[in-house]
């Protein structure tokens, strides 16, 4: 579903992300994990078209998308929940979800019913302002203003990020419900374990590059935790 190779990206003088490849297999999970500042963040971007790249490649689903603005690989499929969450805070619920709409390629909606379902919080707080909500809450509509264009691939960057627990299980099962219908995810996270219970596969960054890679269930914890260790 998503490919990328040879992928360099610079800020200033600094090589930030250094001959990435990677390969996002449809209908799964692929969680990116790394200490922080290794540039897990930056590759999102990246893929997203926010940040240009110096060299390499990314295509979704066989199409080079490299050289496109993020709007325009939004509506190829792709959506993006950044870290921090990035919701409009003087919007209502309602009105945030309908900046979403506007991304969706053919103009072919989720609709609002089936994202309640997934996130009943929606129902409740239509016309409640984002910047009124709770950050589980805000973490939630970030999701679903997101899932409202109906992508392909869901880039998620650090979703647990200051979340109480009964809320990060809420976060699990959506996620869990998206890979049963068939939704790739690229996942940036903190919270190893939430990572490894919802991926099958993995990539461990290190000073922008990839040091470890491979099916979950065929690597050591072990050495994958050695990794993240301070």
């Amino acid at each position: 579903m998503l490919s990328v190779r040879g992928l360099d990206q610079y800020y200033g003088g600094s090589h930030t992300l250094r001959a990435v490849d990677l390969e996002v297999p449809a209908g799964t999970c692929t969680a990116l994990l790394g200490r922080n500042g290794v540039g897990k963040t930056t590759l999102l971007r990246c893929l997203m078209g926010e940040l240009s790249v110096r060299g390499g490649t990314v295509q979704l689903g066989g199409k080079d998308v490299t050289s496109l603005p993020s709007y325009e690989r939004a509506r190829l499929g792709m959506g993006y929940v950044p870290q921090g969450r990035e919701i409009f805070s003087r919007l209502t619920v309602a009105e945030n979800l309908g900046v979403g709409e506007a991304a969706a390629r053919d103009g072919a909606t989720l609709p609002r019913g089936e994202l309640e379902e997934l996130f009943p919080m929606l129902r409740t707080m239509r016309n409640r302002r984002g910047g009124d909500l709770s950050g589980g809450q805000q973490q939630q509509l970030a999701i679903a203003r997101a899932l409202i264009s109906r992508p392909r691939v869901l880039l998620l960057d650090e979703p647990t990020e200051g979340i109480q627990p009964s809320t990060i299980k809420e976060i699990g099962r959506v996620l869990r419900a998206l890979l049963d219908r068939g939704i790739t995810i690229v996942l940036v996270e903190q919270y190893l374990d939430f990572a490894l219970e919802l991926a099958e596969h993995c990539a461990v960054l290190s000073r922008g590059e990839i040091v470890l890679r491979g099916r979950i269930a065929e690597l050591d914890p072990a050495q994958v935790r050695r990794h993240l260790a301070v």
